[in-house]
């Protein structure tokens, strides 16, 4: 255990804490967060595929006093009844097709007598954000088609508002927008079809499509795993630098392995001379030893006595052989001797 104690320091402690921290908000938020979008957006894409197949029923089979069942959202119904005058509210800071609109919502009194929020489309603001002008929705009954959606959620701290005598809101919630209108709403709404009476611009259905959001939590999940992998690895690695400085203090420095060749037994052979003393020596001595031999007898030529590189030198000079009478009368009147 005594192996561990660095564990103990302030930057292990500190480091442990963060990965503890960073594994568990990956399993206990950011996976479940991306993989239950994944479960929503596969449920809402198997409705709207089983609307398209469904036959248009009434809407008042499927409103009941406390609303609609989530399972009934996007079928296909029909209303008959009438568009509530001056009643419209527009919704802020909505995108469709990727652009800034405000979606117009008015409510619609049904034959029973209850009134149902209807979502008549989308309109672009003008002026950069300002809301344009609305055509009024008809008076008088009609027959809409359209698809039941269940209430959104009300954004805490955006309350309704009024700008140029302008009813706008930021969620399409019945019952705020009935308190703010002044009408009674069942809570759902309706989304109008094409081609619809008071129908505005067609918002499209989302695309039957899971998104990434199952990559997404699965990545999540890995990096749960991965964080504690990775602090284990950095620990292994601080234990495997601690055992290597242990090692080399306690044992001090690794010999120098001999780098000489081993002695040969038996007798030393006999050392060949090398060519240099073969070529440059042993002419020398030649030399030398011939002239000495040749001192004490005939007299040695120039020739005899050769150096290396093609260098003469000239060996001892023989006695002198002592000349008759008359031939050193005849040196003498000459000026030479033979």
């Amino acid at each position: 255990m005594r192996r561990l104690k660095f564990l103990l320091r302030p930057s292990w402690i500190v480091l442990a804490l963060l990965v503890v921290a960073f594994a568990f908000l990956c399993f206990s938020v950011l996976a479940p967060w991306q993989l239950g979008k994944n479960t929503s957006t596969e449920h809402r894409n198997q409705l709207i595929a089983d609307s398209i197949e469904a036959d248009p029923v009434p809407v008042e089979s499927l409103v009941g006093a406390d609303g609609t069942s989530p399972d009934d959202e996007w079928r296909q119904v029909t209303a008959t009844g009438s568009y509530v005058p001056d009643s419209d509210a527009l919704v802020r800071l909505r995108s469709i097709e990727s652009q800034p609109a405000y979606e117009v919502l008015t409510p619609f009194r049904l034959e029973d007598g209850r009134a149902l929020l209807v979502n008549r489309g989308y309109v672009r603001p003008v002026l950069g954000t300002q809301a344009p002008p609305v055509d009024p929705a008809p008076t008088g009954e009609v027959t809409l088609a359209g698809r039941i959606r269940m209430p959104e959620g009300v954004a805490p701290g955006r309350d309704p508002m009024v700008e140029g005598d302008v009813r706008q809101v930021y969620t399409i919630n019945p019952g705020q927008v009935g308190d703010f209108v002044g009408v009674d709403l069942v809570d759902t709404y309706l989304q109008l079809e094409p081609d619809q009476p008071g129908g505005l611009g067609t918002i499209p259905l989302p695309q039957l499509d899971a998104g990434p959001y199952l990559s997404y939590g699965l990545q999540w999940l890995a990096f749960g795993i991965m964080a504690p992998l990775g602090l284990a690895y950095f620990v292994r690695a601080e234990l495997r630098e601690r055992r290597k400085e242990k090692a080399g203090g306690d044992g001090g420095p690794e010999p120098t392995p001999p780098t000489d060749r081993p002695e040969p037994e038996g007798p030393t052979p006999p050392q060949k001379p090398s060519s240099r003393s073969a070529s440059v020596a042993d002419p020398v001595e030649d030399s030398v030893e011939d002239a000495t031999a040749n001192s004490a007898g005939a007299r040695p030529s120039v020739d005899d006595i050769v150096l290396p590189r093609g260098r003469f030198r000239r060996g001892p000079k023989a006695p002198e052989t002592p000349l008759s009478a008359a031939d050193a009368k005849l040196a003498d009147r000459y000026g030479k001797r033979r």
